[in-house]
């Protein structure tokens, strides 16, 4: 397509077209026409005119690709439809697969993701990758699904989307009626329908899902005091422009023809933690939804009556500083509005006296046990929590245009009742919250102090029972040294009266343990012997006998006498020998 100049097509892409500065450091502008539905990529290059002190930008036009098909119906359907693409926004970078650039391959390649918005409410995804300018885009995937699914998909107002630089990435979705839509994209399924507008390759990843985190209604018009809502604020709806943070990625900020609203994710850290663990029904996000809202603060307002005409932010943005961000707002009037941020999302609810920041308080047991999910400091903080505030209003500088004292009325009737409702109401419901957790900690510490009086009492008793065991102790401990000091003596005594041989006296029982074996020895051989004599009765003749005279007589029967008494005594003495050595 040839190229056209930029005067060209200003004229011919109505209304405004959606400008967007590339998010890498190629000096490049993308647009989307809302007629065509086509994507456009200028490269510009900065030059300065050395005589005419001018700074110069030549453009150079690329168009990408057509984000819809050719259709049978007429522009006019299509855009009476919402099948024009009314915003879009890139994501931090990731790696992807080639095919999804028509290319060959199982390689990866580094792109952004771009993601486009539909009036009707539906996202559709492409991948631009920027490492060559021009650069090349991907095929456009799409509708994403939207969990869970919705018979309206969520509006068919929509018109702004912002995608949060965090991991997984998560949208942003406004409609022109107020309501914003938090999405985590995340992997698509097998059974979510996987199509495109545009020929979709199988081979490549799935098409990511749209889980729906949370729904976050704007009070673009201020409700009265009186309750008695204007048809023509009920109706009252705007386009609403996002804008990122760079200060705080969780949190952004939203313009419109009414003011300014804040708006702070604090459940990022949790879903990074529910997703980083072994959990696989991602359906269960919305359980998390339930836990922690995200924080909406109203910081300006530039319509605070149904009456009034709006008054659009026509410029905003965040300044860092090293005292904190400071947000910059230029009104209808181009006046130039400033207003402090905090550096970090805060909770709704007010901070309390017992939150510190001591490392030392914060780590002690009692710490650790008020920052349990049911503690009584998050219930106080929860009925603290404010869902409206008073922002700041716009002032007019012209005596003309000044607000009727009607209106300013209605104005300090709809503050008092936000600040009676939202602070005076709340504090009293915190306060009967806390007199009633004191009287029931009274009580507890009067119940305690009576079990505390008791065990004293108990204390002392078993510390007089123990004095008594421990000198029942010492008596039994010393009665028992006594006896076994006596033991000791019988033992000692015992021993010394136990006999003592001598050598010769140990030689002589050996010998005497031999003699019965001796004598039993000689009983045999005289048994033996007293056979004999028979056996030679028979067998060998007899033989004369010998007479003996009467003194041989004598003789022989003295000396049997003698013999006989010493072995007598030497009987005796074995017995006796024996009885002792059996005692």
């Amino acid at each position: 397509r040839p190229v056209q100049p930029l005067s060209t097509l200003g004229s011919e892409l109505s209304p405004p077209p959606l400008l967007r500065f590339s998010p890498c450091n190629f000096p490049m502008l993308f647009n989307i026409c809302h007629n065509h539905n086509f994507l456009f990529s200028y490269s510009f290059e900065y030059k300065f005119h050395p005589h005419l002190l001018l700074d110069f930008f030549f453009f150079r036009l690329f168009v990408f690709n057509q984000l819809v098909f050719k259709s049978l119906f007429r522009r006019a359907y299509t855009a009476s439809l919402g099948e024009t693409a009314v915003a879009f926004d890139f994501g931090p970078l990731s790696a992807v697969p080639k095919n999804v650039f028509g290319q060959k391959g199982k390689d990866e390649v580094v792109a952004y993701p771009l993601y486009i918005l539909r009036e009707n409410g539906e996202t559709f995804l492409m991948y631009v990758s920027l490492v060559h300018s021009p650069g090349s885009v991907g095929k456009l995937l799409g509708p994403l699904p939207m969990h869970p699914a919705a018979e309206d998909n969520y509006g068919y107002d929509a018109c702004a989307i912002l995608c949060l630089p965090c991991v997984p990435n998560i949208l942003v979705i406004a409609t022109e009626s107020g309501m914003l839509y938090h999405c985590v994209v995340l992997e698509g399924e097998e059974e979510d329908d996987q199509t495109s507008e545009k020929s979709w390759d199988s081979k490549a990843d799935l098409i990511p899902s749209l889980y729906v985190f949370e729904c976050v209604e704007l009070e673009l018009a201020l409700k009265l005091a009186s309750g008695e809502d204007d048809p023509f604020d009920s109706d009252f709806s705007c386009p609403i422009k996002l804008h990122r943070d760079p200060k705080c990625p969780s949190r952004y900020h939203c313009t419109h023809e009414a003011g300014v609203h804040s708006v702070g994710l604090t459940w990022i850290h949790k879903l990074h933690k529910f997703l980083g663990s072994d959990e696989e029904d991602k359906d269960s996000l919305q359980e998390l939804a339930t836990e922690q809202k995200c924080f909406v603060e109203h910081i300006l307002c530039t319509k605070p009556l149904p009456c009034r005409e709006p008054a659009p932010i026509r410029g905003f943005w965040i300044v860092p500083d090293i005292l904190g961000p400071t947000m910059i707002c230029i009104t209808s009037n181009y006046e130039c509005l400033t207003r402090p941020l905090l550096s970090t999302v805060h909770s709704a609810s007010p901070p309390l006296l017992c939150t510190r920041d001591d490392v030392e308080v914060a780590e002690s047991p009692l710490r650790i046990l008020a920052e349990t999910p049911d503690s009584f400091e998050k219930h106080i903080r929860s009925i603290l929590q404010r869902s409206v505030a008073n922002p700041a209003f716009l002032k007019s500088s012209e005596k003309d245009t000044a607000p009727p004292p009607e209106e300013c009325l209605q104005l300090i009737s709809r503050a008092t009742q936000v600040f009676r409702e939202q602070y005076i109401l709340k504090q009293d419901l915190a306060k009967e919250e806390i007199q009633r957790r004191v009287k029931l900690l009274c009580d507890q510490k009067r119940k305690q102090l009576e079990d505390l009086s008791y065990c004293r009492e108990e204390r002392k008793s078993l510390r007089e029972m123990a004095e008594r065991l421990a000198d029942k102790y010492e008596e039994a401990k010393e009665k028992q040294e006594d006896i076994m000091n006596r033991m000791k003596k019988v033992l000692h005594s015992f021993h010394s009266q136990l006999p003592v041989l001598s050598d010769s006296e140990r030689d002589m029982k050996k010998e005497l343990q031999l003699i019965p074996d001796q004598l039993r020895h000689l009983g045999n051989a005289i048994r033996q012997v007293g056979m004999d004599p028979r056996k030679q009765f028979y067998k060998i003749p007899q033989k004369p006998t010998i007479t003996l005279s009467a003194y041989q007589r004598k003789c022989i029967q003295s000396i049997l006498k003698e013999e006989g008494e010493h072995i007598r005594e030497m009987v005796k003495q074995i017995n006796d020998i024996r009885n002792h050595v059996n005692f």
